[in-house]
């Protein structure tokens, strides 16, 4: 019998051969898929602490990585609208205005009031040379407007057109007091304030908003405008604007939280609201939980088809988006250039509030308004002084609080409260030359309210429930010594971002005590690190990048739109032509 083993050898070696060859192969494709992934990642860098889970809320809301790597400034949103918009005019709607002329005597005084809604909207509209729409409440507004009701701003340096709208006390009274402030507002906070819904408030609420968008209309150049329109006080403005001007990108911002879809039924106008809301093109919260109770309180109320996972909404034939934008601040704040070091003001902020170089201060920067936790922040110093006398004459809380819909019970009711716990406590605690809560109800400047964040050493935002609240954003930004402790609400979507705040729940007044114990005794090395951070993330996240994320997206939402009609218009055979939106969920069969 012949010898076949010769015959055996060449395929068993051959079979080795190629086991080998295959395990090469993958090998260096694992190297080179680790090699791309750390390159796209950046350099690995060795942590010092263990690496945490929560992500700030800008890094995790489906926006592109690359938006990090931009540096958002005025000259970002120029190149924005050149690029991706081009000729397109920028209209901003809003109730509070930027502007205030008052009659003091026979002068005319200007004011700049100190909301977080026009801190954030005046850059922006500077930036792009826009129109900006709001009521004239100001007792000189009338005299300095000309015969269309417009006026040039800043005045220093005119760079916008502001357009005011006249309302009577009637209007007032039942659609900024009564349906927005004492029935949306009191609707979306969980703040356990009953809202009040009247029907004549809701008719109210209805006209004014068709007085705004009768403006929009009357300023709009072409039919193709952008319109951002701004928070709950013109929830049915957007499908107003929309039946008129149908080519127009309209991108609402509710700056408030928007309650779960349990909450939102007790609202009687539920459905007109969010049909009002769905005439936009783009609607946008702080917060992707927001967002998600919004898309949940359509899909209980409306007939209408969701794409959640693109966070689209169908509605009446026409797509609106979904997404969140969290908002931020100018960076740096131009308050800072009027303002000497942090060693001065905070030299002057204790001379004029009588406070001793040894006694530490802790501010609260707010409106008077009962969802700020005002009365909670006086209930935490209340536990330190309490369980620690030895800060009896070395801590004081100063508390700026302005005055806001004064009229309204809920308000009145929160004053006296306020007033009745801060000399309670100054009763208990206060001694000669020392008086542990400093209460001031007036309106400060906005460059009064960045000298006093530069002389905090604690910054108390303790927010029972708010969509971002800027003073947060503020007090850091304000920070360039990197010294300073921000004690920040659970409930504040700012909390979302500023992840090395000492992060609290307002309602546990000993949890409170315990943080404000350990903001007093931080080591100005932790917070210089905290600080750095924080600071980091206010100058990434700025005002800029809120506005052109939205002005990008609105960008995509045209050519999209574009692309569908052109799709649509080709000649096709039936059945064979389909809209983007349509085109995912037809792939995924």
């Amino acid at each position: 019998m012949p010898d076949n083993s010769s015959y055996l050898v060449i395929p068993v070696f051959s079979l080795w051969v190629l086991i080998l060859v295959a395990v090469g192969v993958l090998a260096i494709v694992l190297v080179a898929m680790m090699l791309r992934a750390r390159a796209s990642n950046g350099p690995v860098a060795v942590a010092s602490e263990p690496a945490r889970s929560p992500l700030p809320e800008f890094e995790k809301n489906g926006q592109s990585a690359a938006a990090a790597l931009v540096q958002w400034s005025p000259e970002t949103l120029r190149h924005i609208l050149a690029t991706e918009l081009p000729e397109a005019q920028v209209i901003v709607v809003s109730n509070r205005e930027p502007y205030i002329h008052n009659r003091e005597g026979d002068d005319i005084q200007l004011v700049v009031p100190a909301s977080g809604l026009v801190s954030a909207l005046e850059p922006i509209t500077r930036a792009c040379a826009g129109t900006w729409i709001a009521y004239g409440g100001g007792s000189a507004d009338t005299l300095v407007v000309d015969k269309n009701d417009r006026i040039e701003v800043p005045p220093e340096d005119p760079s916008y057109t502001l357009r005011r709208v006249w309302l009577s006390e009637e209007e007032q009274q039942g659609y900024y007091l009564g349906f927005a402030n004492e029935g949306l507002w009191p609707l979306c906070h969980i703040a356990f304030t009953r809202p009040i819904f009247r029907a004549s408030d809701w008719e109210a609420y209805e006209a004014v908003n068709r007085k705004f968008a009768d403006t929009v209309i009357a300023e709009a150049r072409n039919e193709r405008p952008i319109v951002l329109v701004q928070d709950y006080h013109f929830a049915l403005l957007p499908r107003m604007i929309r039946e008129r001007l149908p080519e127009a990108i309209i991108i609402t911002f509710w700056h408030i939280p928007w309650p779960n879809s349990e909450v939102f039924s007790i609202c009687p106008w539920r459905e007109k609201i969010l049909e009002g809301l769905l005439g936009s093109s783009i609607v946008g919260f702080h917060t992707q939980f927001h967002c998600n109770n919004f898309i949940d309180s359509v899909d209980r109320f409306l007939e209408s088809r969701i794409e959640r996972e693109d966070s689209a909404i169908s509605y009446g034939g026409e797509i609106s988006l979904v997404h969140a934008y969290p908002i931020s601040i100018e960076w740096p704040p131009a308050q800072l250039d009027r303002l000497p070091d942090v060693t001065q003001c905070r030299r002057q902020v204790r001379e004029k509030f009588g406070l001793g170089e040894d006694v530490r201060l802790c501010v609260g920067v707010e409106r008077l308004d009962y969802t700020k936790g005002i009365l909670d922040r006086l209930s935490a110093l209340d536990e330190l002084l309490k369980l620690h006398p030895e800060w009896i004459g070395k801590v004081a809380l100063l508390q700026i609080a302005a005055p806001s819909r004064g009229t309204l019970p809920a308000y009145q009711q929160l004053y006296e409260e306020c007033l009745r716990h801060a000399e309670d406590l100054n009763r208990r605690y206060g001694r000669e030359g020392y008086t542990p809560v400093l209460m001031v109800t007036e309106h400060h400047s906005q460059q009064q309210v960045y000298e006093i964040y530069r002389a905090a050493d604690v910054c108390m935002v303790t927010s029972l429930h708010d969509g971002m609240n800027l003073v947060a954003k503020e007090f850091v930004a304000a920070r360039e010594d990197e010294q300073g402790v921000l004690l920040l609400s659970m409930f504040a979507g700012a909390s979302k971002e500023l992840l090395e705040a000492l992060i609290v729940n307002p309602y546990d007044a000993a949890m409170m005590g315990d943080a404000l114990l350990q903001a007093l005794t931080m080591s100005e090395e932790e917070q210089r690190q905290r600080m750095q951070r924080m600071r980091e993330v206010v100058r990434d996240n700025n005002v800029y990048r809120w506005a052109g994320s939205m002005l990008l997206d609105a960008a995509r939402l045209r050519k999209r739109i574009a692309v569908d009609r052109a799709v649509g218009a080709a000649p096709a055979a039936p059945g064979n032509v389909i809209s983007l939106l349509d085109r995912k969920r037809v792939a995924a069969l």
